[in-house]
């Protein structure tokens, strides 16, 4: 298997508390590669933010993953892993297209025994109902091989795509999922998992978000204390960062957390910690 997760031992095996002030962004989009790479890391030099690492996807802007193209998903997921292997703070993100069926599983399994942990799916950009079967039966079969599912959730399909999402997380409960944006300016919806948890045998427990680009909107904003609200109904153990480069910078996405009225230890899980607990290799 090809070591491509976690060869940043700061993300790993830091210590509780150690990581105050490390980031793990879990959200970078390399349109260009190697260049979208260069380009990224000189800004978060530039910065001074100390990066434990990134989670890096090759699709979306002029990037396409739609179905009925499997080979060219699967030629570009290896050029993700190959730039993975010569970034060793860089987390793959692969994709596939649950409406390729058995050649979507098929690439998830192979991605998977190449030593992948998240793959990143987007109802909007890629066309696709989070309620269709097929969905399903890829997100299950993710979970059964460990990887955890990235989805898209900043709610610009038309009609809204949170609670399609929540009831795919019921039906999928041995998979873990991170919500992209938390629901962007619909982020309210969410406060639902408080309620959620309460029910017995409803809820896994499985639904995570990263707060990029929304947490940019809601610092210093009149809708900041219903976003913390709304963290904190989820779960900060269950938030991570990220900045959704290049549409924003990471110094951009720490500065918007920095403002939000939230205490010192929960801006260090966001920041970095929860991210090293999701991703940390199963013992």
């Amino acid at each position: 298997m090809i070591r491509l997760l976690f060869l940043s031992a700061a993300l790993v095996t830091a210590p509780q508390g150690a990581s105050a002030q490390q980031v793990f962004d879990s959200h970078v989009h390399l349109w260009d590669g190697e260049k979208s790479i260069g380009k990224y890391e000189a800004q978060v030099k530039a910065a001074g933010i100390d990066e434990s690492g990134f989670g890096g996807m090759w699709f979306g802007g002029p990037n396409q993953a739609l179905a009925g193209n499997p080979r060219d998903i699967r030629a570009r997921n290896d050029a993700l892993l190959a730039l993975a292997a010569k970034h060793p703070t860089m987390v793959p993100i692969a994709t596939v297209h649950p409406y390729d069926g058995p050649a979507a599983i098929e690439e998830l399994e192979r991605v998977a025994g190449l030593g992948v942990k998240l793959l990143k799916i987007h109802p909007h950009t890629q066309k696709f109902d989070p309620a269709d079967p097929r969905v399903l039966t890829l997100v299950k079969r993710a979970g059964e091989l460990g990887v955890i599912v990235v989805m898209d959730n900043a709610n610009i399909v038309p009609g809204g795509d949170s609670e399609k999402m929540f009831n795919l997380a019921l039906q999928a409960p041995k998979t873990k999922f991170v919500f992209a944006h938390m629901g962007g300016l619909n982020f309210r919806f969410w406060n639902i998992l408080k309620m959620a948890r309460t029910a017995e045998g409803l809820f896994g427990d499985n639904i995570y978000f990263d707060i990029s680009a929304t947490v940019t909107l809601a610092a210093d904003a009149p809708i900041e204390e219903e976003f913390i609200w709304t963290m904190r109904n989820v779960g900060i153990d269950h938030i991570l960062l990220g900045s959704d480069y290049p549409q924003f910078s990471l110094a951009q996405t720490v500065n918007a957390l920095e403002k939000l009225d939230i205490t010192p230890a929960e801006k260090a899980k966001i920041r970095h910690d929860n991210a090293r607990n999701l991703l940390r290799p199963a013992p």
